[in-house]
């Protein structure tokens, strides 16, 4: 039994390992790997290697992986890309997985400058890009620092401006937050929409001469060929859409492209390389089958694919808002639980005051049973007092009148009894003064023990409403949670035979409605107004003196007022004659 090959294959996000046979050919490695993936839209994508010289080949389906030029390592490496472009990425693009492979393959391309993208839209693409991976913005969770480690600019851009990590990260976040709401789908799909509007987009460019030796840029992509001048990729010179092209050809290294219009010369360059023409036929057919299969109805299975796709989205859709459903209720639970705890909490402290009035209105009332006693004390004390002087002045009366007696008795001398009288006459009399005052105190105490006795009863009634007033009424408790084809291997002579393929323009509607498209930003307000206030806030950073080659030319395509659909526009001005004329006197 032949062994079997071990075979890695890289998609933008995987890495597949597969042990194929000898006789596996191309075609049923890419069914596997399709299969594998649950890939349906399979005609936009191939399997790329390394050949034995170094240069990057598209696998051919027809034949063995094993008579293929596949660089000898094991496991066999093979990338797995898009090898053709869709014209609009919101029309075309049908299930999620071909979306995000784009989106991958696309951000690959802007991040490492393969493809030129200005600073402003850099920013806004990254943070569409960051809205595809984290979804929402959530500050609890969105920590400072949470994209530091993330690659979401262009090394040119963050060299052109004066502005640190963390300074970048603020930028994005804030437009990150724009985009609350936004499914991980659609951020994908608003960032392909943006990008398909870049002037690399989709462009495989090559290395041709025209007749007079003149050294060129042919750019293929989903629209046609266009020429651009040798230091300009921004801006092709002229351009071909593929309804005007009836056949392609080449012979050794020479290049013939035939148009429909049959008065036109051929238009011919060269390639420095056999392989590179083997290249251009093959991306030239791929493209033009995809241009014209655009432009006519949907096959069965497309419209199959179709409904499926709109019927997931809106499956999705419901999910999303029942998912909704359920936050916002969950979001009406917590805020009617901290409503709960928060009243807890004032009728705690309500009840704590009271507490605290009562024990206070206790000890005031403490007190004033002291002071009653203690002024109750002093008043028997002054009745004491008192009884005791009135007992003396008794004394002193029966003594006095025993002195009477005695004087009348004893007939003592007029003057002796006149002086005791007189002495005991005033005794008497300061005895009086005595209790009076006496009295007059006792009276004083009397006073005020009724006083106290009066803020006694008072305080008691006082106390009596605390205690008796109704309680706070305790919190109720939360309720409950609701959660309701041609071998491009050899350069060799014997491969140099002519190789030819008529290009079919029959039964298409509209061939050329991608001259009248409107870019993104022109049809999206929003897009708008987010691009020019990102213009406006990076200009302030902005270093020009590090501006590339690629940043003056879209400076002035800008201040021209052109983009990509009103340059195609501009190209394909005239008829084919004479542009085929302007391409030889280039």
């Amino acid at each position: 039994m032949p062994k079997a090959v071990n075979v890695r294959v890289t998609t933008m996000d995987a890495e597949l390992e597969f042990a194929v046979q000898p006789s596996t050919t191309g075609k049923q490695l890419f069914d596997q790997v399709v299969k594998t993936i649950g890939l349906r839209e399979v005609w936009y994508f191939g399997l790329q290697y390394m050949d034995g010289k170094g240069y990057f080949t598209w696998l051919k389906l027809d034949k063995k992986v094993s008579s293929q030029d596949v660089k000898k390592e094991n496991p066999l490496q093979f990338k797995f890309r898009a090898k053709f472009f869709p014209e609009d990425v919101s029309e075309e693009l049908i299930q999620d997985i071909t979306q995000k492979l784009f989106f991958l393959q696309v951000k690959e391309g802007i991040l490492s400058d393969e493809v030129y993208c200005p600073p402003e839209t850099a920013v806004l693409l990254a943070s569409y890009s960051v809205q595809a991976k984290f979804g929402d913005y959530n500050k609890e969770v969105h920590r400072p620092g949470y994209l530091l480690s993330e690659r979401l600019l262009p090394h040119r851009v963050m060299e052109q401006h004066k502005l640190s990590r963390e300074q970048w990260e603020e930028r994005i976040q804030v437009w990150h937050e724009e985009h609350r709401g936004m499914l991980k789908e659609d951020a994908m799909l608003e960032y392909l929409k943006i990008a398909q509007d870049l002037e690399m987009y989709g462009v495989n460019y090559f290395d041709i001469k025209n007749k007079k030796g003149t050294e060129l840029w042919l750019g293929v992509d989903a629209l046609g060929l266009n020429i651009y001048e040798k230091d300009d990729k921004l801006t092709p010179k002229i351009g071909f859409p593929w309804s005007e092209i009836r056949n392609i050809s080449f012979n050794d290294k020479k290049f013939i492209i035939k148009p429909i219009d049959k008065k036109s010369p051929d238009f011919v360059f060269y390639a420095p390389r056999l392989r590179i023409n083997k290249r251009i036929l093959q991306l030239c057919m791929g493209n033009h089958e995809l241009y014209m299969r655009r432009r006519k109805p949907d096959t069965i299975e497309v419209q199959q694919m179709k409904a499926q796709a709109r019927e997931e989205k809106q499956q999705k859709q419901m999910e999303r808002a029942q998912l909704e459903n359920e936050k916002k209720k969950r979001e009406a639970i917590e805020k009617e639980k901290e409503q709960m705890e928060r009243e807890k909490q004032e009728l705690m402290m309500r009840l704590y005051q009271f507490e605290e009035k009562t024990k206070k209105a206790e000890k005031d009332l403490q007190d004033q049973l002291q002071r009653a006693m203690m002024l109750e004390q002093e008043r028997r004390r002054a009745e004491e007092e008192a009884a005791r002087l009135e007992a003396e002045r008794q004394a002193a009366l029966l003594a006095k009148e025993e002195l009477a007696r005695h004087a009348e008795d004893q007939k003592k001398s007029q003057e002796q009894l006149a002086a005791e009288l007189e002495e005991h006459t005033a005794k008497i009399t300061l005895l009086e003064e005595a209790k009076r005052r006496k009295e007059e105190e006792a009276d004083t105490w009397q006073l005020r023990a009724r006083e106290a006795q009066d803020d006694l009863m008072k305080t008691k009634e006082e106390l009596h409403m605390v205690m008796t007033a109704p309680a706070p009424p305790l919190p109720l408790p939360p309720p409950p949670p609701m959660y309701d084809h041609l071998d491009d291997n050899s350069d060799s002579e014997e491969n140099a035979s002519t190789h030819s393929a008529d290009l079919q323009t029959e039964g298409i509607n509209d061939h050329r409605n991608e001259e009248d498209r409107l870019t993104e930003a022109e049809k999206n307000e929003r897009v708008q107004k987010q691009l020019k206030a990102l213009t406006s806030e990076l200009a302030q950073a902005r270093d020009d003196s590090k501006n590339t080659q690629n940043d003056l030319l879209h400076c002035e395509n800008v201040r021209a007022g052109r983009d990509k659909y009103k340059t195609l526009r501009q190209i394909r001005q005239g008829n084919t004659k004479q542009r085929i004329d302007e391409f030889e006197a280039l």
